[in-house]
């Protein structure tokens, strides 16, 4: 193992610095060398002077202070810029103080305070109660409890490691460039609480010695490139992995404390797909895969094989105290060919995948294109194009984040990307350092960091196509490719009933189903409905109005999130089977509900919406929500249009193409969000 640290002789913060340490720890250092908390920029070497001015002679003239704040501003501009709202930075915030729980301290007890103060008086010298309490005071009956001592430093439990595991695939085939930018988001994502770990895979063209020999230099490269960072230092394991005699194709981590005690030391881990034997020592290429996949094992607390004479509770207890250790919350697949590819519909690629419900369906995609006769001349738009079937690799990649993620809790999460894309979006913006109003091109969100402060994707999954290019406009830069990130998690299951895939769901063969179905959980449904909206529903009152209309319903996970779709007529319509009564029938989204804590996170509301708008009503939906609803913007992202209800306090939203050159489907669609009367049980009068 090798390991390299900067070192620069300490002087003072930076006052920025200051104030975010002290606004992001704020709480007692107990000597632990695991705490990590925002370092000095005094303490870092300054010699990336191109990427903050326009000029290196104008840069060169600032002083070492100007140095150092142009250091903090270009730091945290960059996470400001990653997250989209307040909501959302507040969200991190709130996550970072979690992973710093104040310690618990005690009090001394009277006669250990007396003991001390009688300690620290100066010898020879009587200063009666200068220092302390009278006497009287000490001597004075007390009633205490005798409180818990605290255990030793050694035996304090370690902070929890927040860890990312990447795997870069053929940095041989990278630019310089690509590798600083990679490095220097490396480098952001350790200072920001994340420790990260990297696997270098070199690919498979060329023999075992080759692919050995290439995949050491580039680690080594890495290193060096992450070591050059301001603030930051990496190390090089080049003996992490081992091969037994007994299971000699599975690797295995040798040493968890080698691999740990630099994640906690605040470097960034290298690691190259080499293992050693362990009867014979010598060295082995592996399979990249195979090293996440023992690395993944290991950090997930799952590595330990049981004595089958040893307690299970016992063995149960140890892995739970494996798993306290380690928190490995992203799974970071950087290649150049970047996300993964959609061949259907108008989008080019995912932008969020939920595993549970997609990825069988994304897979027999990918082989059904790579099979057919078309497939060898698509051409797929990537920097490297340097395998015969890159179908190959998106499948290799899909395959390897399902793996991985089946062995992690549900809040872990996947991002399959590209160097270049992260790279580009780790550049800054040529300025003037002299120009405090900081105006000038919006940098590339990196996808990186911004899905380490908000746990989504840069792009939501349900936005229609010409806004995702629109936002991809925006938020781009001269010269620069249009995102193709994708964000993983193992999700949760999907359930549509009907199912669309067996009856579509239309007006002419509407189901025969009530909320008070055996197939439908009402109470856990009618929670969601009352948790997400704040308010009690008059359960009676709202059966009674829907169960002859449902279209259909939709649920995600256990009753997290929800849609129920019903089937609306125009007032003064009459509801007789008739074709043209058919014909008027309005697709009306009655509740769309998320829970409290499924908001904003986990990709819920997405889900759902993605479900009703491609599998349920393709042709289109309607819905109303209060013209004073904060969610009304996540609404209009979504809609076709939107048309605000005179007279009421209503924003009517719909899906359907073309809705406004038909002056009686719209005028339908209108009266049908005009005339539904709310069903809350505290109705006070107030509409909704």
């Amino acid at each position: 193992m090798s390991s390299r640290a900067l070192t620069w002789p300490r002087t003072a913060k930076s006052s920025l610095l200051k104030q975010q340490t002290s606004s992001f720890v704020g709480q007692p250092i107990l000597g632990t060398p695991n705490c990590r908390s925002f370092s000095s920029t005094a303490d870092r070497p300054i010699n990336q002077s191109a990427e903050f001015s326009s000029s290196s002679r104008s840069y060169d003239r600032l002083g070492r202070r100007a140095k150092e704040k142009l250091l903090d501003r270009e730091f945290f501009l960059s996470l400001l810029n990653s997250a989209s709202t307040k909501r959302e930075a507040k969200s991190y915030l709130a996550r970072l103080k979690a992973q710093h729980p104040p310690k618990a301290q005690t009090k001394p007890t009277t006669g250990h305070s007396k003991e001390t103060v009688t300690q620290s008086l100066p010898s020879g010298v009587n200063l009666g109660s200068f220092y302390g309490a009278s006497r009287s005071v000490y001597d004075s009956p007390v009633f205490r409890h005798d409180s818990t001592p605290l255990p030793p430093l050694s035996e304090l439990p370690e902070e929890r490691l927040h860890l990312a595991l990447i795997k870069l695939r053929t940095p041989q085939l990278l630019d310089d460039t690509i590798i600083n930018g990679v490095a220097k988001t490396l480098s952001q994502l350790s200072r920001l609480g994340m420790a990260c770990c990297v696997v270098v895979d070199p690919g498979t063209a060329g023999n075992a010695n080759t692919l050995r020999r290439v995949a050491a230099e580039q680690a080594e490269r890495i290193s060096i490139a992450v070591d050059a960072q301001p603030d930051s230092k990496s190390a090089h394991l080049d003996s992490v992995l081992s091969l037994s005699p007994m299971f000699p194709e599975i690797p295995t981590v040798l040493s968890r404390k080698a691999l740990l005690n630099p994640l906690r030391d605040g470097q960034v881990v290298v690691v190259a797909p080499i293992a050693y034997t362990e009867d014979v020592p010598k060295a082995v290429t592996i399979s990249a895969n195979d090293a996440i996949l023992a690395l993944t094992k290991e950090l997930a607390g799952l590595a330990m094989r049981p004595d089958p004479d040893e307690d299970p509770w016992l063995t149960a207890q140890k892995i739970a105290n494996l798993q306290k250790e380690v928190s490995l919350d992203r799974v970071i697949l950087l290649d150049p060919l970047g996300g993964i590819p959609s061949f259907r519909g108008p989008q080019t690629s995912h932008v969020f995948i939920n595993m549970e419900q997609e990825f069988d369906d994304i897979k027999n995609e990918l082989l059904h294109v790579q099979s057919s006769e078309a497939c060898t001349a698509t051409t797929l738009k990537g920097e490297n194009t340097f395998v015969q079937d890159p179908l190959e690799r998106h499948l290799d990649n899909l395959q390897l984040s399902q793996n991985v993620l089946a062995m992690l809790p549900s809040a872990s999460s996947g991002i399959i990307t590209s160097p270049l894309e992260v790279s580009n979006s780790a550049r800054t913006p040529q300025a003037n350092p002299s120009d405090v109003s900081a105006v000038g091109t919006r940098r590339q969100r990196n996808p990186l960091i911004h899905n380490l402060l908000t746990d989504k994707p840069l792009l939501s999954s349900s936005l229609p196509m010409s806004r995702r290019e629109a936002m991809n406009r925006r938020r781009g830069s001269i010269n620069t490719p249009s995102s193709h990130t994708t964000f993983v998690k193992r999700g949760m299951p999907l359930t549509m009933i009907p199912n669309p895939r067996v009856e579509v769901w239309t007006a002419q063969n509407r189901p025969r189903l009530t909320l008070d179905d055996p197939s439908i959980d009402l109470p856990r449904l009618v929670q969601l409905i009352e948790d997400s909206f704040n308010r009690k529903l008059d359960v009676q009152d709202y059966l009674n109005r829907v169960n002859d209309r449902l279209a259909g319903l939709i649920i995600a996970g256990e009753y997290e999130g929800g849609a129920i779709l019903t089937w609306e007529l125009p007032p003064g319509v009459e509801d007789d089977g008739s074709p043209a009564s058919e014909a008027r029938m309005v697709p009306y989204l009655d509740k769309f509900a998320v829970l409290k804590r499924s908001q904003g996170a986990g990709g819920v509301a997405d889900i759902v919406f993605n479900a009703m708008v491609r599998s349920c009503f393709p042709n289109g939906v309607c819905w109303r929500s209060r013209k004073d609803n904060p969610v009304n913007k996540w609404y209009f992202e979504r809609s076709t249009g939107t048309w605000k209800l005179s007279d009421t306090n209503w924003t009517m939203f719909w899906t359907t193409p073309g809705l406004t050159e038909n002056s009686q489907r719209f005028s339908d669609y209108e009266q049908v969000c005009r005339s539904i009367q709310p069903s809350w049980a505290d109705d006070t009068g107030v509409v909704d």
